[in-house]
Protein backbone atom coordinates (compact mmCIF):
# COMPACT_ATOMS: atom_id res chain seq x y z
CA UNK A 1 0.00 0.00 0.00
CA UNK A 2 2.69 2.14 0.86
CA UNK A 3 4.07 2.14 -2.69
CA UNK A 4 1.09 2.70 -4.36
CA UNK A 5 0.39 5.76 -2.17
CA UNK A 6 3.99 6.96 -3.12
CA UNK A 7 3.14 5.76 -6.82
CA UNK A 8 -0.09 8.27 -6.33
CA UNK A 9 1.78 11.38 -5.03
CA UNK A 10 4.51 10.92 -8.31
CA UNK A 11 1.43 10.92 -10.49
CA UNK A 12 -0.11 14.41 -8.92
CA UNK A 13 3.32 16.11 -9.15
CA UNK A 14 4.16 14.74 -13.12
CA UNK A 15 0.59 15.68 -13.78
CA UNK A 16 0.67 19.51 -12.39
CA UNK A 17 4.40 19.75 -13.56
CA UNK A 18 3.01 18.86 -17.00
CA UNK A 19 0.04 21.19 -17.25
CA UNK A 20 2.19 23.74 -15.67
CA UNK A 21 5.00 23.26 -18.51
CA UNK A 22 2.94 22.55 -21.63
CA UNK A 23 3.11 25.20 -24.09
CA UNK A 24 -0.83 26.13 -24.45
CA UNK A 25 -1.19 28.60 -27.49
CA UNK A 26 -4.38 29.32 -29.09
CA UNK A 27 -4.48 30.64 -32.34
CA UNK A 28 -6.77 31.41 -35.35
CA UNK A 29 -3.89 29.75 -37.12
CA UNK A 30 -4.40 25.37 -37.06
CA UNK A 31 -1.53 24.23 -39.07
CA UNK A 32 1.77 26.12 -38.39
CA UNK A 33 4.44 24.56 -40.73
CA UNK A 34 8.23 24.63 -40.81
CA UNK A 35 10.26 25.52 -43.86
CA UNK A 36 13.42 25.66 -43.41
CA UNK A 37 14.42 27.70 -40.35
CA UNK A 38 11.29 29.63 -40.64
CA UNK A 39 7.68 28.65 -39.58
CA UNK A 40 4.22 29.84 -41.48
CA UNK A 41 1.29 29.83 -41.01
CA UNK A 42 -2.50 29.27 -42.67
CA UNK A 43 -1.78 31.80 -44.81
CA UNK A 44 1.22 31.14 -45.34
CA UNK A 45 2.81 34.28 -43.79
CA UNK A 46 6.61 33.66 -41.97
CA UNK A 47 6.03 34.41 -38.12
CA UNK A 48 10.22 34.26 -37.33
CA UNK A 49 10.99 36.93 -39.97
CA UNK A 50 9.57 40.18 -40.55
CA UNK A 51 11.27 40.72 -44.00
CA UNK A 52 10.78 39.65 -47.76
CA UNK A 53 7.46 39.16 -49.39
CA UNK A 54 5.79 36.67 -46.69
CA UNK A 55 7.40 37.92 -43.95
CA UNK A 56 5.12 38.95 -41.09
CA UNK A 57 5.96 42.91 -41.76
CA UNK A 58 6.23 42.13 -45.98
CA UNK A 59 9.63 45.08 -44.98
CA UNK A 60 11.39 45.61 -48.08
CA UNK A 61 13.01 48.43 -48.19
CA UNK A 62 14.22 50.52 -45.57
CA UNK A 63 10.49 52.13 -44.86
CA UNK A 64 8.29 50.23 -46.98
CA UNK A 65 6.75 47.46 -45.51
CA UNK A 66 3.29 46.35 -44.86
CA UNK A 67 1.90 44.42 -41.45
CA UNK A 68 0.10 41.41 -43.50
CA UNK A 69 -0.41 39.50 -40.44
CA UNK A 70 -2.49 42.33 -38.73
CA UNK A 71 -5.00 41.67 -41.53
CA UNK A 72 -5.15 37.78 -40.33
CA UNK A 73 -7.52 39.55 -37.86
CA UNK A 74 -9.64 41.94 -40.21
CA UNK A 75 -12.04 41.80 -42.96
CA UNK A 76 -13.48 38.57 -43.75
CA UNK A 77 -10.92 37.14 -41.17
CA UNK A 78 -12.28 39.19 -37.90
CA UNK A 79 -12.23 37.23 -34.91
CA UNK A 80 -11.54 37.83 -31.02
CA UNK A 81 -9.48 40.90 -31.37
CA UNK A 82 -11.65 43.07 -32.98
CA UNK A 83 -14.20 41.35 -30.78
CA UNK A 84 -12.76 42.94 -28.03
CA UNK A 85 -12.48 46.40 -30.18
CA UNK A 86 -16.32 46.02 -30.44
CA UNK A 87 -17.18 45.28 -27.15
CA UNK A 88 -14.87 48.46 -25.67
CA UNK A 89 -16.93 50.61 -28.15
CA UNK A 90 -20.39 49.69 -26.86
CA UNK A 91 -19.15 50.09 -23.25
CA UNK A 92 -17.01 53.31 -23.59
CA UNK A 93 -18.87 55.82 -25.73
CA UNK A 94 -16.12 58.42 -25.19
CA UNK A 95 -13.78 58.37 -27.74
CA UNK A 96 -10.83 59.50 -25.82
CA UNK A 97 -12.17 57.48 -23.10
CA UNK A 98 -12.43 54.49 -25.06
CA UNK A 99 -8.91 54.77 -26.46
CA UNK A 100 -7.24 55.06 -23.34
CA UNK A 101 -8.48 51.80 -21.85
CA UNK A 102 -7.91 50.03 -24.88
CA UNK A 103 -4.51 51.15 -24.52
CA UNK A 104 -4.14 50.18 -20.43
CA UNK A 105 -5.73 46.60 -21.20
CA UNK A 106 -2.98 45.82 -23.69
CA UNK A 107 -0.43 47.72 -21.67
CA UNK A 108 -1.41 45.67 -18.29
CA UNK A 109 -2.76 42.22 -19.76
CA UNK A 110 0.27 41.90 -22.27
CA UNK A 111 3.68 41.04 -20.25
CA UNK A 112 6.68 41.78 -22.83
CA UNK A 113 8.23 38.71 -23.26
CA UNK A 114 11.24 38.57 -25.30
CA UNK A 115 10.34 35.74 -28.35
CA UNK A 116 13.47 33.68 -27.44
CA UNK A 117 12.07 33.39 -23.74
CA UNK A 118 8.23 32.39 -25.08
CA UNK A 119 8.81 30.38 -27.95
CA UNK A 120 12.99 29.81 -28.40
CA UNK A 121 12.59 31.84 -31.47
CA UNK A 122 15.07 35.51 -32.06
CA UNK A 123 11.42 36.19 -33.74
CA UNK A 124 8.00 34.87 -33.59
CA UNK A 125 5.15 37.13 -34.53
CA UNK A 126 1.73 36.37 -32.47
CA UNK A 127 -1.28 37.97 -34.20
CA UNK A 128 -4.06 39.68 -32.58
CA UNK A 129 -6.60 36.57 -32.05
CA UNK A 130 -3.79 34.89 -30.59
CA UNK A 131 -3.10 37.24 -28.27
CA UNK A 132 -6.50 38.40 -27.31
CA UNK A 133 -7.66 34.07 -27.19
CA UNK A 134 -4.80 34.01 -24.32
CA UNK A 135 -5.56 36.96 -22.14
CA UNK A 136 -9.21 35.56 -22.49
CA UNK A 137 -8.51 32.17 -21.40
CA UNK A 138 -5.49 32.84 -18.70
CA UNK A 139 -6.18 36.58 -17.73
CA UNK A 140 -2.92 37.58 -19.27
CA UNK A 141 -0.70 36.75 -22.05
CA UNK A 142 3.44 37.25 -23.20
CA UNK A 143 4.59 39.32 -26.19
CA UNK A 144 6.66 41.89 -27.25
CA UNK A 145 6.51 44.99 -29.35
CA UNK A 146 5.23 43.69 -32.26
CA UNK A 147 2.67 41.33 -30.99
CA UNK A 148 1.24 44.50 -28.65
CA UNK A 149 1.51 46.36 -31.39
CA UNK A 150 -0.68 44.36 -33.75
CA UNK A 151 -3.13 43.95 -31.00
CA UNK A 152 -3.65 47.49 -30.31
CA UNK A 153 -3.81 48.90 -33.94
CA UNK A 154 -6.31 45.94 -34.69
CA UNK A 155 -8.70 46.63 -31.29
CA UNK A 156 -9.01 49.74 -31.83
CA UNK A 157 -10.42 48.78 -35.70
CA UNK A 158 -13.04 47.04 -33.93
CA UNK A 159 -13.60 50.22 -31.75
CA UNK A 160 -14.27 51.98 -34.91
CA UNK A 161 -10.65 54.58 -35.02
CA UNK A 162 -8.45 54.86 -37.55
CA UNK A 163 -5.29 53.11 -36.65
CA UNK A 164 -1.57 52.25 -37.82
CA UNK A 165 1.77 50.55 -37.30
CA UNK A 166 5.22 52.43 -36.89
CA UNK A 167 8.42 50.94 -37.48
CA UNK A 168 10.76 53.05 -35.47
CA UNK A 169 14.85 50.89 -35.64
CA UNK A 170 14.61 47.60 -34.13
CA UNK A 171 10.93 48.60 -32.57
CA UNK A 172 7.37 48.20 -33.33
CA UNK A 173 4.37 50.16 -31.69
CA UNK A 174 0.70 51.41 -32.70
CA UNK A 175 -0.74 54.77 -33.81
CA UNK A 176 -4.79 55.94 -33.04
CA UNK A 177 -6.06 58.60 -34.83
CA UNK A 178 -7.63 60.65 -32.00
CA UNK A 179 -8.60 64.13 -32.88
CA UNK A 180 -8.60 66.93 -30.06
CA UNK A 181 -6.79 64.35 -27.26
CA UNK A 182 -5.22 67.04 -25.21
CA UNK A 183 -3.35 63.88 -22.80
CA UNK A 184 -0.18 63.71 -25.30
CA UNK A 185 1.65 65.78 -28.52
CA UNK A 186 -0.43 64.72 -31.85
CA UNK A 187 1.90 63.20 -34.57
CA UNK A 188 1.05 63.81 -38.73
CA UNK A 189 0.66 61.20 -40.67
CA UNK A 190 0.15 62.08 -44.53
CA UNK A 191 -0.79 65.54 -43.39
CA UNK A 192 -3.05 64.94 -40.83
CA UNK A 193 -1.52 65.74 -37.34
CA UNK A 194 -4.19 63.65 -34.86
CA UNK A 195 -2.11 60.40 -34.29
CA UNK A 196 -1.28 59.46 -31.30
CA UNK A 197 1.28 56.94 -30.42
CA UNK A 198 0.39 53.60 -28.43
CA UNK A 199 3.46 52.18 -26.50
CA UNK A 200 2.53 49.65 -24.54
CA UNK A 201 5.36 48.07 -24.00
CA UNK A 202 6.27 49.89 -20.47
CA UNK A 203 4.15 49.12 -17.50
CA UNK A 204 3.40 52.44 -16.80
CA UNK A 205 3.30 53.65 -20.15
CA UNK A 206 0.62 56.38 -20.69
CA UNK A 207 -1.06 56.93 -23.95
CA UNK A 208 0.60 59.05 -25.83
CA UNK A 209 4.31 58.85 -24.66
CA UNK A 210 7.22 58.52 -26.85
CA UNK A 211 10.12 57.20 -26.28
CA UNK A 212 12.98 59.68 -26.47
CA UNK A 213 15.32 57.83 -28.71
CA UNK A 214 12.42 57.81 -31.50
CA UNK A 215 12.00 61.35 -30.99
CA UNK A 216 13.55 62.44 -34.91
CA UNK A 217 14.45 59.04 -35.68
CA UNK A 218 13.35 58.10 -39.29
CA UNK A 219 9.63 56.21 -39.10
CA UNK A 220 8.03 53.84 -41.61
CA UNK A 221 4.17 54.18 -40.78
CA UNK A 222 1.75 52.43 -42.22
CA UNK A 223 -2.22 52.83 -41.82
CA UNK A 224 -4.49 49.13 -40.99
CA UNK A 225 -6.72 49.45 -43.41
CA UNK A 226 -9.32 45.86 -44.38
CA UNK A 227 -7.15 44.66 -47.44
CA UNK A 228 -7.23 41.72 -48.57
CA UNK A 229 -4.00 39.20 -47.41
CA UNK A 230 -1.75 38.68 -50.50
CA UNK A 231 1.37 37.50 -50.84
CA UNK A 232 3.40 37.46 -54.05
CA UNK A 233 5.16 34.47 -53.75
CA UNK A 234 3.52 31.87 -51.52
CA UNK A 235 5.25 29.06 -50.71
CA UNK A 236 4.95 25.22 -51.93
CA UNK A 237 2.51 23.33 -49.33
CA UNK A 238 5.41 21.82 -47.24
CA UNK A 239 5.48 17.31 -46.58
CA UNK A 240 5.20 17.80 -42.74
CA UNK A 241 3.14 19.97 -40.65
CA UNK A 242 4.05 20.88 -37.04
CA UNK A 243 1.99 21.65 -33.87
CA UNK A 244 2.94 25.29 -32.87
CA UNK A 245 4.79 24.70 -29.83
CA UNK A 246 7.80 26.52 -27.85
CA UNK A 247 11.85 25.67 -28.89
CA UNK A 248 11.94 23.66 -32.00
CA UNK A 249 8.57 22.86 -32.44
CA UNK A 250 8.40 19.29 -31.86
CA UNK A 251 4.80 17.58 -31.58
CA UNK A 252 3.90 16.50 -28.29
CA UNK A 253 1.41 14.08 -26.32
CA UNK A 254 -0.57 16.16 -24.10
CA UNK A 255 -0.61 16.26 -20.44
CA UNK A 256 -3.84 14.45 -20.29
CA UNK A 257 -2.69 11.32 -22.22
CA UNK A 258 0.32 11.03 -20.45
CA UNK A 259 -1.37 11.11 -17.01
CA UNK A 260 -4.22 8.76 -18.20
CA UNK A 261 -1.00 6.23 -19.28
CA UNK A 262 0.62 6.42 -15.80
CA UNK A 263 -2.87 5.57 -14.36
CA UNK A 264 -2.89 2.21 -16.40
CA UNK A 265 0.60 1.83 -15.04
CA UNK A 266 -0.34 2.03 -11.42
CA UNK A 267 -3.72 -0.34 -12.41
CA UNK A 268 -1.38 -2.57 -13.70
CA UNK A 269 0.52 -2.62 -10.32
CA UNK A 270 -2.08 -3.33 -8.24
CA UNK A 271 -3.45 -5.61 -10.28
CA UNK A 272 -0.28 -7.72 -9.89
CA UNK A 273 -0.11 -7.61 -6.38
CA UNK A 274 -3.73 -8.97 -5.70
Amino acid sequence: MKKIGVLLILLIMVSIALMAAYPSFAASSQHFYREGDDIFDDWHVCRTRAYGADGFFQITGETAFRPIIALESLGQNVDRAYRLGEQFAEKYPDQHQRAEKIFYFVRDKVRYTPDIDQFKFEEFAQNADELATTVEQKGIAGGDCEDMAILLAVMYKGAGYRSAIVLPPGHAAALVYLPDYKKANLLELKGESSWVWAEATGRNNPLGWIPERYSGAKLAVYEITEEDLSIEHPPTEPETEVAKTSGSLPILASPFVIVICLMWIISMFRRRRS
